[in-house]
């Protein structure tokens, strides 16, 4: 049902089962999948591509432009995957010519005001709470949760089933499986996250095992990596975590107990 008071460019690409509320816009460069709600007052812009299932919540702005002083006008789009429940007056921009695109994956809450900057990359299953702030051209990996009014530097990439604190100020790559203090330091595994969802009793103790000597060893993380390869029984998840600190360009957490 589309509301008589929201306005919807005719040449917008619709699918079936979809709710406009009154006084949202669509623009005509638009995609909305099927069985997607869209709240009043939200503003889906040209370039926005929309999956199935997607609640988008007052205020809301889809592939709005980028807040980036490089931005001179190229064609860019923001592409959003199914089930996703965007909450009020959150933002998400468009991408630039350095990736031409932001992509937010599936099955994600961001909550209200969270800003998604050009040329994101948002996994899937994420929870991102209130007021968190990515900058241009940062990643999130799946099942990542970020914390109320943390701010992330562009560049950074954040891990898979991580857990950041809120009122973090994010600057260093955050590894796959960790939770991290406000400060970004190392705080342990997340545990309780993975067991959740269906990691088994081994592949807890492996990467709690690999974490201890990466953070908490007094190593630093290029010997630590070697010590894990050699003590740590080999595993995709301890390859993932050693491949990831080894391939980050602007550093990562803090190990334990560092100021």
């Amino acid at each position: 049902m589309i509301s008589k008071l929201a306005y919807v460019h005719p040449d917008a690409k619709i699918g079936g089962n979809v709710t406009i509320e009154p006084f949202a816009y669509v623009a005509g460069d638009v995609v909305i999948g099927d069985d997607c709600w869209i709240g009043p007052g939200a503003v889906i812009n040209d370039g926005a591509r929309i999956g199935k299932g997607c609640k988008i919540h007052t205020g809301a702005s889809i592939a709005c432009l980028p807040q980036d002083l490089k931005f001179k006008g190229e064609y860019s789009t923001a592409e959003i995957g199914d089930y996703n429940d965007i909450r009020e007056c959150v933002t998400i921009a468009r991408g630039t010519a350095s990736r031409g695109k932001t992509v937010v994956g599936s099955h994600n809450l961001l909550m209200a005001y969270v800003h998604i900057a050009h040329d994101d990359v948002v996994g899937s299953h994420c929870v991102i709470a209130n007021r968190v702030s990515l900058a241009g051209e940062v990643e999130v990996g799946d099942w990542a949760v970020i914390g109320g009014h943390a701010a992330v530097h562009q560049w950074v990439r954040i891990g898979e089933h991580t857990m950041i604190q809120g009122g973090a100020l994010v600057g260093q790559d955050v590894p796959p499986f960790i939770t991290v203090t406000n400060e970004n330091q190392f705080a342990g595994i997340n545990r309780i996250g993975m067991s959740r969802r269906g990691f088994t009793p081994e592949q807890i103790d492996i990467i709690h095992n690999a974490a201890r000597i990466l953070f908490q060893s007094g190593l630093n993380f290029m010997n630590g990596c070697e010590e894990v390869e050699r003590k740590v029984l080999q595993s995709p998840e301890r390859d993932r975590l050693v491949k990831f600190i080894r391939e980050s360009k602007r550093g990562v957490s803090k190990q334990y107990g560092v100021k």
